[in-house]
C-alpha cells in the first residue's frame, strides 16, 4: 500500500473518489484528505468538524470547512448533493450511529467509513485478561476515550444488513497491510464503501 497521505485508510478512500466529484468529509481533522483530493483530483470538497483547532488547521490548509456538531445531524445539506460523504476513524465517536449513516446516504450518493475493529485479536486478548484494550487503533484509556461505540466488523455488517445499506466494497488492514483471512479477528482497521440497497 502506497500510504500517500500517511494513512492507509486515506489511500483506499482516495482511490474510490473520481476526479471532479463533490465530497463531504465529516470529522475532517486538519483537512489533509480533502486537500489531497482537491490537489490531485480537482474535487469540490467540504470539511465538517466541531473542534476549533481543526477548523483553523483546515483554513490554513486551504480547505473549505464548516463548524458543526455531527450529533445534530446534517440537516443543513441537500439530499443527494454530494457524490461521497466520508467519515474516517470517527464513526465510533458519535452516539447516534444509525441516524448518522442514514444522513450520510441521504446527502451523498455513497458513504465511506473507516473505524477501528474492536474484534481484533489483541482487543479480545485484553478483554480476556480483564482490561479494556489500548492499541494503535484504540489509543485511549477507557476514562479519556472520545469513542462512545465499540463495535466489530461483524457488528457493523449486521447493522448495514438490518438497515438496508449495501456494502459495495470492504478493505481490512492490520499494521498497514491488507487482511484477507478472517478480518473480523485479524484486522485492526476496516474501511467500507456503502450505498443504498436496491
Amino acid at each position: 500500500m502506497t500510504n500517500v497521505l500517511g494513512r492507509f485508510d486515506f489511500d483506499v478512500i482516495a482511490k474510490w473518489i473520481k476526479p471532479g466529484e463533490k465530497v463531504l468529509d465529516l470529522g475532517c481533522g486538519d483537512g489533509s484528505l480533502l486537500r489531497y483530493l482537491k490537489d490531485e483530483k480537482g474535487v469540490l470538497g467540504y470539511g465538517a468538524d466541531n473542534d476549533p483547532d481543526n477548523i483553523l488547521a483546515c483554513i490554513k490548509n486551504g480547505v473549505n470547512v464548516i463548524q458543526i456538531d455531527l450529533e445534530a445531524g446534517l440537516s443543513g445539506f441537500e439530499d443527494g448533493f454530494f457524490d461521497h460523504v466520508v467519515m474516517s476513524l470517527s464513526l465510533q465517536t458519535v452516539r447516534h450511529t444509525e441516524r448518522m449513516l442514514d444522513e450520510m446516504l441521504r446527502v451523498g450518493r455513497e458513504a465511506v467509513v473507516s473505524f477501528p475493529n474492536f474484534g481484533h485479536r489483541s482487543h479480545r486478548e485484553a478483554i480476556a485478561a480483564g482490561r479494556m484494550p489500548v492499541s494503535e487503533s484504540l489509543p485511549y484509556q477507557w476514562y479519556n476515550s472520545p469513542n462512545v461505540r465499540f463495535f466489530t466488523m461483524a457488528d457493523f455488517e449486521a447493522l448495514c444488513a438490518g438497515r438496508g445499506i449495501a456494502i459495495r466494497e470492504r478493505h481490512a488492514f492490520d499494521d498497514g497491510k491488507a487482511v484477507v483471512e478472517d478480518p473480523n479477528l485479524n484486522a485492526s482497521i476496516a474501511v467500507y464503501r456503502l450505498g443504498k440497497a436496491g
